[in-house]
C-alpha cells in the first residue's frame, strides 16, 4: 500500500477540494455526537414513563445521562492513540459506526438498566470523534493554519450540546422518544458517505498500541467518575472506587516507565506547552461545570422560575461558546496561543464576577450580557488549548495528545461537579442551621403564623441566593487560577518549523 506523507496536507482531500469543505462532514459528525450528550435531558421523563420507572428512582434514571459522560471520557486516550496508528479517517468511520450501532441498541432498549449500559457503548464512539477530528484538522491544514479549523470543530461540539435539549423536545412533539436515537442512523450515514467522498486516506504510523495502558486509563477515569458521583453521600463504595482509581493511575505510571511503547509516547509531555494546556483545560472544565449547574438551578429554586426558563438562561451562556470558538481559532493563526487563552479566561472570570452581583430581580439586558461574556470567553479557549496540546508532540502522536487534552476537560468537570455537590450541601446546612423552623406556637394567630412562615422562607431564599453567589465567585477564582498554567502555553510553529514526524506506512 502506498505510503502517505504525514505532512502532505495537499493530499488530504479528494477532487482538489478545499480543506474547509472537507471539514464539513467532520463538524457534522461531532455535532450529532455532542447532541446526544444533552438530548436525553428533555426525553428522560418520557423514558421513565414508558419504562414504568417511578419518580422515586429519578437518581437511577439520571444515569442515562451520567453513563454517556462516563463512556464519553474513558476511551478518549486509547482511541486517540489507535487513530494515530490505524489512520484518523479510518478511526473516525469506526467510531461513528460504533455510535450508530449504540443508537440502534438504545432505540430498542427493553428497560432502564439496558439503556444505561447501552449509553456507555454509544458514548465510546461519540467521545472518540472529538479528538480524532482535532487530529484530522492536522492532516488537512499545515502548521499555522489549523486554528480556525479547530475553532469550527469546537464550535460544532458546543453547538450540538446546546441544541440537544431543543432537538429532544421537537422529536417528542411529533414522535416517540426512541426516535431521538433512531434519527442518529440516517444522520450518521450521511456524515460517513460525505466524509469518504471528500476526505482522502489519512497517514498511518508504525507503532504498537498499548492496550494495557489504555485499559488502565479507562479504569482510572471510570472509577474516579463513579467515586466522585457519590460524594454527596460518602460510603464504603465511594472509597473503593477512589482507591481503584488511584491504584490504576499508579499502575499506569509504572507501565509508562517500563513498557517499550507505552500508551503515551515518552516525549509527549516534554514540551511545557503540552503540560500547561492540559492543566489549563482541567481547570476550565471545573469552572465551566460550576456555571452550567448553578445557572439553571438558581433560576429553578431561589428565583422560582419554571425549568424551561432555567434552560433558556443557561443557553444564553452556551450559545455564545461556538462564536468564541471560531474567533479564538482565527486569533491563533495570527498571534501567540496565550493571547486568546488569557483573554478568554479573563472574559469568563468577568462574566462570573458580574453574575456574583445578581439579585432576585436580575433581568435584561444585563442577564444576557453577563452570561454571554462568560460563554464567549470559554469559546475563545477551545482552539488555543487544543493547539498547544497537539502541535508540539509531532504528527505521529497528534491523535493521542488530542484524546488526552479533551479528556482533561471532562475530568475537570467531574471534579468540579463533585466539589460543588459536597461543598454546596455542607455550606447550605451551615448557613441554614441558625434559622429556626417556623413551628406553630401556643396562642399564635393564623396571621402571625403565616407572617413567621413568610419570614422563614425569605431567609432561606436569601441563604440560597448567597450560596449560588459563592459558587459564581469560586468559578471566577478557578478561571483566574487557570491563568497560571496558561502563561506556559507558548508554542511558536514558525520558529520550530515542521513538527516531529515518524515513519509512516500505508
Amino acid at each position: 500500500m502506498e505510503a502517505v506523507s504525514p505532512l502532505d496536507t495537499k493530499r488530504a482531500t479528494r477532487w482538489g477540494l478545499s480543506p474547509y469543505i472537507a471539514l464539513i462532514p467532520i463538524c457534522a459528525g461531532v455535532f450529532v455526537a455532542a447532541d446526544d450528550q444533552t438530548v436525553v435531558v428533555t426525553v428522560l421523563p418520557q423514558i421513565m414513563l414508558d419504562m414504568r420507572v417511578p419518580i422515586t428512582e429519578l437518581d437511577t434514571a439520571s444515569w442515562t445521562i451520567t453513563a454517556y459522560l462516563l463512556g464519553y471520557v474513558v476511551a478518549m486516550p486509547l482511541i486517540g492513540r489507535l487513530s494515530d496508528v490505524w489512520g484518523h479517517r479510518r478511526m473516525f468511520v469506526a467510531s461513528m459506526l460504533l455510535f450508530m450501532a449504540g443508537s440502534v441498541a438504545a432505540a430498542m432498549a427493553p428497560n432502564l438498566p439496558a439503556l444505561i449500559g447501552i449509553r456507555v457503548v454509544q458514548a465510546l464512539g461519540a467521545g472518540a470523534l472529538v479528538p480524532i477530528s482535532i487530529a484530522i484538522a492536522g492532516d488537512l491544514f499545515p502548521p499555522g493554519k489549523r486554528g480556525l479549523a479547530l475553532g469550527l470543530i469546537g464550535g460544532a461540539a458546543e453547538a450540538g450540546g446546546v441544541i440537544g435539549p431543543l432537538w429532544g423536545g421537537l422529536v417528542l412533539r411529533y414522535l416517540d422518544w426512541r426516535w431521538v436515537f433512531w434519527m442518529n442512523v440516517p444522520l450518521g450515514a450521511a456524515v460517513l458517505v460525505v466524509l469518504v467522498l471528500m476526505l482522502a486516506r489519512s497517514p498511518t504510523f508504525k507503532a504498537k498500541v498499548d492496550y494495557l495502558g489504555g485499559a488502565l486509563v479507562a479504569i482510572a477515569l471510570a472509577a474516579l467518575t463513579l467515586g466522585l458521583a457519590r460524594v454527596d453521600e460518602p460510603d464504603a463504595l465511594m472509597g473503593i472506587y477512589l482507591a481503584a482509581s488511584v491504584a490504576a493511575l499508579a499502575a499506569l505510571v509504572l507501565r509508562h516507565r517500563l513498557a517499550q511503547e507505552s500508551l503515551f509516547p515518552r516525549g509527549m509531555f516534554t514540551a511545557w506547552a503540552v503540560k500547561a494546556a492540559n492543566a489549563t483545560h482541567l481547570l476550565v472544565g471545573g469552572a465551566l461545570i460550576i456555571g452550567m449547574v448553578t445557572i439553571p438551578f438558581m433560576a429553578d429554586t431561589v428565583i422560582g422560575l419554571p425549568p424551561l426558563e432555567g434552560g433558556l438562561r443557561l443557553m444564553r451562556m452556551t450559545a455564545a461558546i461556538p462564536f468564541g470558538a471560531v474567533l479564538g481559532g482565527l486569533a491563533c493563526q495570527r498571534m501567540d496561543y496565550r493571547i486568546p487563552t488569557v483573554a478568554g479566561l479573563l472574559l469568563a472570570a468577568l462574566g462570573f464576577a458580574l453574575m456574583s452581583t445578581w439579585d432576585l430581580a436580575i433581568g435584561e439586558p444585563m442577564l444576557t450580557v453577563h452570561l454571554a461574556l462568560a460563554g464567549f470567553g470559554f469559546g475563545l479557549l477551545i482552539a488555543p488549548i487544543a493547539l498547544a496540546a497537539t502541535e508540539p508532540v509531532g504528527e505521529a502522536s497528534r491523535g493521542t495528545a488530542a484524546g488526552v487534552v479533551t479528556a482533561m476537560r471532562m475530568v475537570g468537570m467531574t471534579f468540579g461537579l463533585a466539589a460543588l455537590t459536597a461543598w454546596g450541601s455542607g455550606r447550605f446546612a451551615t448557613l441554614a442551621g441558625g434559622v429556626p423552623l417556623p413551628l406553630p406556637l401556643v396562642g399564635e394567630t393564623e396571621a402571625q403564623s403565616a407572617e413567621r412562615l413568610a419570614a422563614y422562607q425569605s431567609q432561606v431564599t436569601d441563604i440560597g441566593m448567597s450560596l449560588f453567589i459563592e459558587f459564581f465567585i469560586v468559578a471566577m477564582a478557578v478561571c483566574l487560577i487557570a491563568l497560571l498554567p496558561a502563561i506556559f502555553m507558548a508554542w511558536d510553529h514558525r520558529r520550530h518549523g515542521q513538527s516531529r514526524s515518524a515513519k509512516c506506512r500505508g
